[in-house]
Parts: structure tokens; sequence; C-alpha cells
């Protein structure tokens, strides 16, 4: 939540325009030292992409190949469980300049995560990947499964949001806030199809939450820190939760439930997908996917504070033994994970999904 920021001009290799950007917002790149590779989960994309509007044009459905129109169709023909549910996407821009190696490997660790150590009943997890026969990741799909895991919430319900791909951010002209810029992800076909920005995830996923319902959030992209726009951040160093209020007033809140968010880095920061943290060295992966699940393994008792201390913790331990993965360290800047919630709420009490 740093309120200064680097500024600079970018031009758009496509239609060579220029624009005085947040110096974040920059090309994709990967580095190799020994063993070790990372890659920035944040990417340069052309001037137009970047400055959509806060409500983006559906995309019309007879352009729609039958292919996935029956997608659509399977996505909101899911069954809302009772009790315990989750989507999770893994984006990997297939074929893509700047394709991601670890997000279906997340994806697949976080379901085992969810059905071993919190017991989420396997038929409650949908995933949305470019793998096996999951529907694809795009702007269309994630806006629909996103409408599943909220739909006919109910107290006692805990939901599951999980996200591993690019995050970039963009200018806000709503005065919605703090930075002046909106955050946003990135779908498979996001260059054509849109970003999501986070005012729509905030009216799609948290505005609903009724009473006694809990949404977990946990985003492993590029500026992610704000990403569902939640009214209170906790900061660290401080050791107390700021006021993330918009400006202009709107509300960000719940129906009475409560939503919690864990992103990997801050809005001004980058993320690393990397193999620093493989046994062998080359098994790709998010840096803030593995350091979350490793914090829960190792601690059977763990709480927000502590999740958030051995996070950080490990992403420190990681720069000492491979100080020249510059994709953990851009500019060394550390990827700091931050939480996010509707409300504010003790961290010492227990992390519980």
């Amino acid at each position: 939540m740093s309120s200064s920021r680097e500024i600079e001009r970018i031009c758009c290799h496509e239609c060579q325009e220029t624009v005085q950007v947040d110096g974040d917002i920059r090309t994709q790149s990967s580095r190799q030292s020994g063993k070790f590779v990372s890659d920035q989960k944040g990417l340069h994309v052309c001037l137009r992409n970047m400055l959509h509007r806060r409500t983006l044009t559906i995309t019309n459905p007879s352009s729609q190949s039958s292919d996935e129109k029956l997608t659509l169709e399977t996505i909101r023909n899911w069954q809302p469980t009772k009790g315990k549910r989750a989507l999770l996407c893994g984006v990997t821009y297939n074929k893509q300049k700047y394709k991601l190696k670890g997000t279906y490997y997340d994806v697949n660790r976080m379901r085992d995560l969810l059905i071993s150590q919190f017991k989420f009943p396997s038929s409650s997890i949908h995933i949305l990947a470019e793998m096996d026969s999951h529907p694809r990741p795009t702007r269309r799909n994630i806006q629909e499964a996103l409408k599943w895991l909220v739909k006919d919430n109910q107290h006692g319900d805990s939901l599951v949001f999980y996200f591993s791909g690019h995050g970039l951010r963009q200018p806000d002209f709503f005065d919605d806030e703090l930075d002046g810029f909106d955050e946003t992800i990135c779908p498979l076909d996001f260059r054509t199809a849109g970003m999501i920005i986070d005012n729509e995830i905030n009216d799609t996923i948290v505005r609903p939450l009724k009473n006694g319902v809990k949404l977990h959030a946990i985003i492993d992209a590029c500026h992610s820190g704000t990403i569902l726009d939640l009214p209170h951040v906790y900061s660290t160093k401080e050791r107390c939760w700021l006021d993330n209020h918009p400006p202009s007033g709107v509300n960000k809140g719940t129906s009475g439930g409560h939503a919690i968010s864990i992103s990997a880095c801050e809005d001004n920061q980058l993320a690393a997908d990397t193999s620093a943290f493989s046994e062998t060295g080359k098994q790709m992966e998010g840096a803030m996917t593995y350091t979350f699940r490793k914090a829960l393994s190792d601690n059977s008792k763990v709480t927000y504070a502590s999740l958030l201390a051995s996070m950080h913790n490990d992403i420190l331990a990681a720069k000492r033994k491979c100080f020249s993965l510059r994709g953990l360290f851009h500019r060394e800047r550390l990827q700091v994970p931050l939480l996010s919630s509707s409300k504010e709420f003790d961290i010492n009490e227990a992390f519980v999904l």
C-alpha cells in the first residue's frame, strides 16, 4: 500500500503510442541463475487494453463457438454446494510470449490442500485451467464461475476463490482508489475480451455475501494487493488496520458476510513464478502459493498473523539463498503478501477455511 510510485513513459510495440504509467507496469521478464528461474507475473499490454471502462462490454453471444456456449452452459449448471465451496483458476497463457509455467501446478496443489487439510469435498471444488478437461479460464467463464461461487450462499458457508496468473493495474477514473489505480486479473483471452477489474470482482463475490458467510480470496498475481477492493488493509509494519475506503464513498462491503483477501504482493509490486523453492530446481510455481502452502503444512495452529509472517520470512530466506533471483526482488522491492478484509478482525485468530 505504498504511496510512492515510479512514473515513466512506455511505448506500445503494437500501436506505437506512449503513455505515462506506474513504473511497475512493464514487460514480463525471465532470468536464469544456475538452476533457478523466475518469471514476473506482470506483462506489458497495448494501451487500448489497459484503459478499459469500469463496465466492460460483454462478448456478443452470437460470436461464440458452439463449444464455448456449451462450456458456459455447463458452468451455469454447476450446483452450489452447502458448507464449503471453492473456485480455483490457473491461467497459463499457453503459446503466448508471457506464458506462465507454474500455474496449473499451483492449482492442483491448492486443490490437494483444500481437500486434505480443510476437508473440502472434491465435488465442491471447480477448476478453470488450460489443461485436461477443465473449462478454460476465459473472461466469460471466470465471470460465470464467480457467480456460481456465491450463488445462494447462506449462513455457515466457507467460500474460497484462488487465482494464479497475470495481474495488471490501470488508471481509475471513478475516484474509487486511494492510489489512483484499479487492480485487475488477466483471463486467458484478456487481450481481446478484456481484463477483470477489482470493481467487478467486488460487485460479484463480495457484496452478495450474507450474514454468517466467510469468503477467502487467495490471489497469486502481480499488483494484487487490493484486488477485492476491500475497505480495510492490514499493515504488518504498524500492526494495525488501515482505512482503504474509496474516496468516492461507494459501498465496497458485504451484505453481512465477511470477505478476506490474501494477495501475493502490494498493489505496486510484482509477484514471481519461480523454481527457487523446488527441490530439483525445475518445478515452476508461484512464490506466494508455495509459501502459503508451506506455512499451513508447517504449523497445525496457524493464525492470520503467523501465516503472513511465515510467508514473508520464506521470501526473505529465498532472497538470502538466491540473491540473483530478481523476478522475486524487482529493483530490490521484496514481494510482500498483503491481507485485506471487509471488516477489522483480530489477526491472531486461527486461520480456517
